[in-house]
């Protein structure tokens, strides 16, 4: 849920909240279909639909797309629920890129991927 502490100077939510949001689920996600450890290496395409008010519940859908060796891009879109139970709305959607790496920080092949 978007609070007050996340607000710009004009009340919406900052974008970067909202960014912070989706690279976690997109973080979840590519982190399962690698099963393991991932990085964020890249967001392509964000664009901010509408603004994220105090009190909307933030929606975060993944849909993964390509799978290289050891990367993934993955399509993020962040849905606002209004006051907490109103009507849902498209607010943002980004292509976000992941790697999937060792221990070591190196990136590793994922799992299935000839």
């Amino acid at each position: 849920m978007a609070m007050p502490a996340d607000t710009n100077a004009a009340g919406d939510i900052f974008g970067g909240w909202v960014l912070s949001q989706m690279d976690l689920a997109g973080g979840i996600a590519a982190g399962e279909r690698a099963s393991g450890r991932v990085v964020t290496i890249s967001v392509d395409t964000m664009k901010f639909i509408r603004p994220v008010h105090v009190g909307d519940v933030l929606c975060v859908y993944c849909d993964i797309g390509a799978i290289g060796r050891s990367s993934m891009k993955i399509k993020i879109e962040a849905w606002a629920r209004r006051h907490r139970f109103g009507h849902r709305e498209k607010v943002t959607e980004a292509m976000f890129t992941f790697v999937a790496v060792d221990d070591d920080g190196r990136p590793r092949p994922v799992p299935g991927v000839n």
